[in-house]
């Protein structure tokens, strides 16, 4: 899927407090020894993590830190390793191991998420350790880039280019922009992707001294938790996925849907900020407010804003911050004041910390530092990730063929998000193809009772996204149906949250096809 991180208010914040984003509030995480003289996995199962202090000053102190150390290919766990960056808030009630969380993305590092919106999960402490971890091409862990290559696909998708005059220059710029990805990502990125990020959760399952994986996972990790329970049955213990992921629909369709989804929150969005008639930079008519929107991408993308950062702020980068803050009503005054800042004085700052970030680098395997994660960082590793899970890989004919068509699609499902998402699809041309297991293995698994809770209003991951997964994963699906909006529902709805903690705690599992109303209707 296409969805992006969850976007909780305190760690957004945090990320204002300076441009670099994401990359100034990962840790400092302490080494892990591995032996080196075994030739399978082994060695990789015997780690033990090493919690320390974490060191960056930005981290609270109750937070621990750590790391773990994967083979770069599993069929090969000779040829190189990555180390994955892990963080954990202590059980404070009688321990009983651990619950891994992933915020989602895919794309999202779960060591900065855990860091600032770690109260929402406070109650999880009363029995397990919770753990969050960046997975590999993710924040510090290997991070993959795309350099100028994301540019270059933007340029290439253009309002201003004719698709239908030359769509083989069309051709070469994406897979230009593909080759850039490559050259910047380093060994990391044909190893990237959930199947094998689903291999990295099982060593973490071990290496933090469990015998089963608890998990709850957000928007696209519920795809890694599928996935996990579909190549470890054996190791599943209480498992959560909410906000779920397609296992099925192409890439195409998948974007489609984010787009309109994207759009309905934004027409939210604008008719809130424009009841608001002393700040809203939009303008108080909120049909006007959408199309001074669409009129700000066109010209941002006609005349970009310098930055403090050498590059310059386009359209596409503020749809981009849209496309993050959007997923929580939450973050509409934040994203309110960023806009205004950015109309009235040219100042993008407040916009670019809403998509995280940092600098270049170069990788060896190791932990990156602070200042050497990838501005692009999100954004390269969503893409990376879907391409790699995603086996429908366009063809140049293809392409050339349905650009036109598809481009006017998107366009009719987002004025505002519509080049984005195709953008973000076409990126796949010139990589290899993907693996076909999501769409073929994940289904009948066999594993104790999991919950998968749906919201009816999610933006991101339509409510019968939920069912069909749920049907397809068989017997083992339990479904909470949440009567509410937003995308996911536990940081929304306390009805959630509780029958989420019920569960994990306790065991305790609402009958499938049970419904949370909205918070005004729980009592």
């Amino acid at each position: 899927m296409l969805a992006k991180l969850t976007t909780r208010l305190k760690l957004r914040r945090s990320t204002l407090t300076g441009a670099v984003g994401l990359a100034v509030l990962a840790a400092g995480l302490p080494a892990v020894a591995v032996r080196d003289s075994e030739s399978d996995l082994t060695r990789f199962y015997r780690q033990k993590v090493v919690w320390t202090k974490c060191a960056s000053k930005s981290m609270p102190k109750d937070l621990q830190c750590g790391k773990v150390t994967v083979p770069l290919d599993y069929a090969k766990p000779k040829s190189g390793t990555l180390d994955l960056a892990l963080a954990r808030y202590r059980a404070t009630g009688k321990p009983r191991g651990s619950v891994v969380l992933n915020f989602g993305g895919p794309g999202g590092p779960g060591v900065p998420e855990l860091a600032f919106g770690g109260d929402d999960f406070m109650e999880l402490t009363d029995g397990y350790d919770v753990v969050s971890f960046d997975p590999r091409g993710v924040g510090r862990s290997s991070p993959v880039s795309c350099g100028d290559g994301s540019d270059e696909a933007s340029e290439a998708m253009g309002t201003g280019t004719d698709l239908t005059d030359d769509p083989r220059a069309v051709l070469r710029q994406l897979r230009q922009a593909a080759a850039q990805c490559a050259k910047h990502s380093g060994p990391v990125l044909p190893h990237i992707g959930t199947v094998n990020a689903s291999r990295d959760l099982d060593v973490i399952r071990q290496a933090v001294g469990d015998k089963k994986l608890n998990y709850l996972g957000f928007s696209y990790g519920t795809r890694l938790g599928a996935v996990y329970a579909a190549q470890f049955p054996d190791k599943v213990g209480r498992l959560v996925l909410d906000g779920v992921d397609t296992l099925t629909e192409p890439l195409t369709e998948q974007a489609i849907v984010g787009a309109e989804g994207q759009q309905t929150a934004l027409d939210a969005f604008v008719a809130w900020c424009a009841e608001d008639d002393v700040a809203c930079p939009l303008g108080t008519d909120s049909r006007t407010a959408r199309e001074h929107v669409v009129t700000l991408v066109e010209s941002l993308d006609e005349d970009p804003v310098p930055t403090d950062f050498g590059d310059s702020f386009t359209g596409q980068d503020l749809v981009a911050a849209l496309s993050q803050a959007l997923y929580s009503r939450d973050m509409w005054p934040t994203l309110e004041r960023a806009i205004a800042s950015l109309v009235e004085d040219g100042d993008a700052r407040g916009l670019l910390a809403l998509t995280g970030g940092g600098m270049a680098r170069d990788g060896d395997g190791g932990l990156a530092d602070e200042e050497d994660v990838p501005f692009d960082n999100l954004p390269a590793a969503l893409m990376a990730i879907n391409c790699a899970d995603d086996p429908d890989r366009p063809t140049a004919d293809w392409i050339t063929k349905n650009l036109d068509r598809l481009r006017t699609e998107y366009e009719e499902a987002s004025p505002v998000f519509g080049e984005y998402r195709l953008t973000e699809v076409l990126m796949c041309y010139g990589r290899p193809k993907g693996t076909d297991y999501i769409r073929k293995k994940v289904r009948d698994v066999d594993t104790p009772k999991m919950l998968l809770v749906g919201t009816r209003g999610d933006p991101a991951t339509p409510y019968r996204w939920t069912t069909e997964t749920a049907k397809r994963l068989g017997s083992s699906a339990v479904v909470l149906d949440n009567r509410g909006e937003g995308h996911t529902g536990y940081a929304s709805s306390k009805c959630v949250h509780k029958k989420v903690d019920d569960f994990l705690l306790y065991g305790s599992l609402p009958a499938s096809g049970s419904s949370c109303g909205s918070d005004d209707d729980d009592g």
